[in-house]
């Protein structure tokens, strides 16, 4: 059943309201007076049954998950520091100062799986909306970056050796005696496997690695023979995942580096400091002249770049229509893109010099240079957003993790340009108070 936060008008002898402790100018509180609470609430109400326990309230979680996108905080460290900030509070809805935890922080992982990509596409929407001009804007910047996962760099030897781990704790959860489990074996084993490109250690470190993934599918056959049909059927695509992992080769395509995160890709960007990169590849759509991104779009695998373009300018156009926006009609993009030229009305453009005229030329220059904007915009969504490493899980992860990043990034950049015109105003308001002291003392002295 939907929960909703109580409006209370009546003074509390034991509590301090909020609006008696915070500076109701300050650029936190204009942007939660800013954020259309009602849309929220009115397009989640019917995610909720109208049976059951209350639930938290979409604005309490929903402001919390806007939070802690925008100043990059964890699930917990979010939780912890709402209790301390006043002005986080009152952005969630709250009238009186609390000082007890909100909810678990595990609420965050149901509320994401509940309004799924569909509804964090609506919160990207009304992030857009904040900025009117981004809705309508002719021209986009598109680029490509790697969502990188929380995973440990790969080896072969790494992953054998969490196989047999693996293996062990499937038997001993299923009952099942093992002729041998080789926890000591496989620890020494993966301590002999380090640098073996020294050429003392090579031959030692490669034979470790074989015998790893030779005791990796031992335990594996044993699992396969003992364990009951009905019981086998459950750990079938678990079993294919470890067989792949302990049987590829260099050469071979679609590899496992993660046996959790199995859908990680190994993506090679040119970069002198990190030569590869596991993650996703995402491709982010910014507006070249407000600068507000409207689709971070996820892709599996490692896709050309001019094969994401369909789908992240329709996914730029369902947010933009969403709040009464249109379609871009030109994207301008690197020479990574090559090979399209339109993508369902919207002029694809690449760095050419068959401009005809120096009118053109220059006109081409000035784009292409302004398209190097989106350079540091990603760079900012993987600092101070969540794209630079992802800790959520699974496909369903890797999707919710780009798009949140996304909304902190409107929103932070709104937060920015709200603080801007405080500080205008009180430059204003001092020069006047100069001007008008100024004026009486010429005045006097006359």
């Amino acid at each position: 059943m939907l929960g909703k936060i109580r409006e209370d008008l009546q003074q509390n002898l034991f509590k301090t309201r909020l609006t008696e402790l915070i500076n109701l100018e300050h650029p936190l509180v204009k942007l939660a007076q800013e954020i259309s609470w009602d849309k929220i609430e009115l397009e989640f109400e019917k995610l909720f049954s109208d049976n059951g326990r209350p639930s938290i309230a979409i604005r309490k979680i929903a402001g919390m998950l806007l939070l802690k996108e925008m100043f990059k905080e964890s699930d917990e460290s979010v939780v912890e520091r709402w209790i301390e900030n006043a002005y986080w509070q009152y952005f969630t809805g709250e009238t009186f100062f609390q000082t007890d935890q909100p909810f678990d922080p595990s609420n965050f992982v149901h509320f994401r799986k509940r309004i799924g990509e569909k509804g964090l596409e609506f919160l990207l929407g009304q992030s857009v909306s904040l900025h009117p001009k981004a809705k309508t804007e002719d021209e986009v910047q598109i680029d490509t970056t790697v969502q990188e996962k929380n995973i440990t760099f790969p080896t072969d030897a790494k992953m054998a050796k969490k196989v047999i781990d693996n293996c062990t704790k499937i038997a001993e959860k299923e009952g099942i005696v093992q002729r041998q489990s080789y926890k000591r074996v496989s620890k020494q084993l993966l301590r002999t496997a380090y640098f073996g490109h020294h050429p003392k250690r090579q031959k030692n470190a490669r034979m470790a690695r074989k015998k790893l993934r030779t005791i990796g599918k031992r335990l594996l056959r044993e699992l396969e023979r003992k364990l009951p049909k009905d019981v086998l059927k459950d750990y079938e695509e678990v079993f294919k995942i470890y067989l792949k992992a302990l049987t590829q080769e260099r050469t071979t395509k679609d590899k496992i580096y993660s046996l959790h995160e199995p859908q990680v890709a190994c993506i090679a960007k040119g970069k002198s400091g990190k030569n590869y990169e596991f993650g996703t590849k995402v491709a982010v759509v910014r507006g070249r002249k407000t600068g507000i991104i409207t689709s971070v779009k996820r892709f599996l695998g490692n896709p050309h770049d001019s094969k994401t373009l369909e789908e992240s300018l329709a996914q730029s156009e369902r947010v933009r229509k969403s709040v009464g926006g249109t379609r871009p009609k030109k994207a301008s993009t690197d020479r990574g893109f090559r090979g399209i030229k339109e993508v369902e009305g919207t002029a694809i453009l690449l760095p050419t010099k068959n401009e005809k005229t120096k009118y053109g030329q220059q006109v081409a220059r000035l784009r292409f240079r302004a398209r190097a904007a989106i350079e540091p915009c990603i760079s900012h969504l993987k600092r101070n957003h969540s794209l630079g490493l992802n800790f959520l899980k699974g496909v369903a992860g890797d999707i919710n993790n780009a798009l949140l990043a996304g909304i902190g990034y409107n929103l932070k950049m709104r937060f920015n340009q709200i603080k801007q015109q405080i500080l205008l105003w009180l430059e204003l308001i001092l020069r006047i108070f100069v001007c008008k002291f100024n004026f009486q003392n010429e005045k006097l002295a006359f």
